[in-house]
């Protein structure tokens, strides 16, 4: 089971919560996608306290990782962010959601002021989560769901959507979502009202959540000293992997490799470092691979002095030269002394 994993600790920063606030949710939805037939509908629900300029409440929705739509306390509107679902969707669904969000809003205000108390917290920063979902695998019809939720990143109540029972990982979660019935109607909506709706948005949306689009990719290096990081961004889907290989082969050690992360645009970005200490010929042979998963194409970089990209080379350089001219001052002035004396 995964966690949440919005942190906020520490933090004052609201631009960093709100980033956080994201990287979690797509996070959890990019472990989650297995291959290219696996849908996926996504809701997460967030109320916080304590968070100056946070709103206090904020839904989003994602669709195949793609954010579908967005509602929070201070907008008080449910706003899609696929232009397909804008076309497809009649007014008043919006107005629907907008409503349904404000509902959860209130519900989930009052939670935050039910659990200060079990925690033995009345100030600091409080957040709580909820998620749920459903996926279905276009290929073999397969249907799963879940749900969590949680209390400052960490996981507190799930259901076991098999036994219908609930996981609970402290006793402070006894305090809600107990309701046999509930349950019951709870289950049914991941099993079969959830996937209905995916399906359809699928279908309205095929187009966009089946493209592919392939990435730039960069070699970036801090300075001589530094490893070299194969940097891809603007990729879609979030099923790829990247990796070094050497003379056709792919190398593990010295490598570590980076999440996959969403940009601002719905694609996603990824690293993968190589350490090598030395300016030598050792370079040779080197590439740093990229491919789709189930994709028989590769996107291939070479390392080469010409392809890396860093302002820590040139500085390398005049270090040499200045070394030369030193060492060159050196036997000078060493020589002249001894002519001298």
């Amino acid at each position: 089971m995964h966690k949440l994993l919005f942190s906020i600790e520490n933090n004052n920063s609201t631009i960093k919560q709100i980033y956080l606030f994201y990287y979690s949710f797509f996070l959890i939805e990019i472990h989650s996608r297995q291959h290219y037939l696996t849908h996926s509908l996504r809701y997460l629900h967030s109320a916080s306290s304590g968070i100056p300029g946070f709103p206090g409440f904020v839904t989003v929705v994602l669709v195949d990782g793609q954010p579908f739509s967005y509602y929070d306390s201070n907008i008080r509107r449910e706003l899609p962010r696929q232009s397909w679902m804008v076309q497809t969707e009649d007014p008043d669904f919006w107005e629907r959601r907008t409503q349904s969000s404000f509902v959860n809003e209130q519900v989930f205000k009052r939670k935050v002021a039910m659990i200060k108390p079990r925690f033995n917290h009345t100030g600091g920063v409080h957040v709580v989560q909820l998620l749920y979902s459903c996926e279905w695998d276009e290929e073999t019809g397969d249907i799963k769901g879940q749900w969590q939720f949680g209390h400052n990143g960490e996981d507190i109540l799930a259901l076991d959507l098999k036994t219908n029972t609930w996981v609970e990982s402290t006793t402070v979660a006894s305090f809600s979502y107990k309701n046999e019935d509930w349950v019951i109607q709870l289950n049914n909506y991941l099993s079969q009202g959830c996937p209905d709706q995916l399906k359809k948005y699928v279908s309205h949306g095929r187009s966009t959540l089946m493209r592919t689009e392939s990435p730039s990719v960069s070699l970036l290096q801090k300075n001589f000293l530094s490893p070299v990081r194969c940097h891809a961004t603007g990729f879609y889907p979030n099923r790829a992997v990247m990796f070094w290989r050497k003379d056709g082969k792919e190398i593990h050690a010295g490598v570590e490799k980076g999440e996959i992360l969403p940009n601002n645009d719905g694609t996603f970005q990824m690293s993968v470092d190589l350490n090598l200490l030395s300016d030598t010929p050792e370079k040779e042979g080197y590439e740093c691979v990229f491919q789709f998963s189930g994709v028989n194409e590769s996107i291939i970089t070479k390392l080469e002095e010409s392809n890396i990209r860093t302002n820590g080379r040139k500085k390398l350089k005049v270090l040499k030269v200045e070394l030369c001219i030193c060492v060159a001052l050196f036997y000078f002035f060493k020589t002249v002394y001894r002519f001298v004396k």
